[in-house]
């Protein structure tokens, strides 16, 4: 089930009906517009239009190079600055879960009678103890009532024989450097090979616990850091929380205790004097 339309992404999450109520209103204000079009006067002259269209183009393209080129200005994905990842998978005490009907299909085998019913009906008529009505199908699912979901529920770091290290690799008390290539085959190779050698010299001085962590297959995973001769220990997550820690292949992110102390695009990490200076020589 759809439960978003997706339009703006996780900066303001709209329902689809919610999405189709704004388009009404939008269209509602365009019809305006066009049956008074002959009265609409331009608030600028022809020549001072043209270069300010001119100049909203130039910014927004600018704008969305910078974005991609770099990060968001604007971090509105989960794993944002200054986010605690282990309290954002938690559920607080006492929140209600989301709350479904389950929709049964029944049908007669002596007289060929077919019912649908819910779940709570179902079980108030005991329908289930005469044994000439029989489920039809799988059940339909329909949420009911939205209940609280954490931010983050599909992270799950692991090795390669699946161990999970979620629990240890976020509870460090000291600087850990991640660095995040969720897919191998498309990452800047030259970029991963600057981030080695930065991780080398932060695990050589400072005993920095660095990691690449991947969606890749832990063959291919392998194969890729014997290439490259990482320094890096190698763990594994789904690509999709992955792209949402980093919007960059490869990212790096720094985390202490679980949270992210900051995060970087492979074209703007810090060097090594200045991590040192900023982070490392303060812990």
């Amino acid at each position: 089930m759809v439960q978003t339309c997706g339009c703006f992404g996780d900066a303001i999450p709209l329902t689809p009906w919610q999405s189709f109520g704004k388009d009404v209103v939008l269209l509602l204000l365009i019809l305006v517009i066009f049956k008074n079009q002959d009265v609409v006067k331009p608030v600028f002259r022809r020549k001072v239009g043209e270069r300010l269209f001119i100049v909203s183009v130039v910014i927004s393209v600018s704008f969305g190079f910078y974005t991609y080129s770099f990060l968001p200005v604007v971090d509105f994905l989960p794993y944002k600055v200054g986010v605690n990842i282990p309290n954002e998978m938690k559920t607080p005490p006492g929140a209600m879960p989301d709350e479904f009907e389950l929709t049964y299909k029944l049908k007669n085998k002596k007289t060929g009678e077919d019912k649908t019913m819910t779940d709570k009906e179902y079980l108030k008529t005991e329908i289930w103890k005469d044994a000439n009505w029989e489920i039809v199908g799988n059940p339909e699912s329909r949420l009911v009532k939205k209940g609280f979901t954490p931010k983050i529920i599909d992270l799950a770091i692991q090795d390669a024989q699946r161990n999970n290290y979620n629990n240890e690799l976020l509870s460090s008390p000291f600087y850990s450097l991640v660095i995040v290539a969720y897919d191998l085959k498309k990452t800047n190779a030259a970029a991963l090979n600057r981030l080695n050698a930065l991780a080398a010299n932060l695990t050589q001085n400072f005993n920095t616990r660095t990691i690449l962590l991947t969606a890749a297959a832990p063959a291919d995973a392998v194969a890729f850091a014997k290439k490259h001769q990482l320094v890096n220990e190698v763990f594994y997550a789904d690509a999709v929380p992955l792209k949402s820690m980093v919007r960059a292949n490869p990212g790096v992110m720094l985390l202490k205790n679980g949270t992210i102390v900051n995060k970087w695009h492979f074209h703007n990490v810090p060097d090594y004097d200045d991590l040192v200076k900023d982070y490392f020589g303060k812990q």
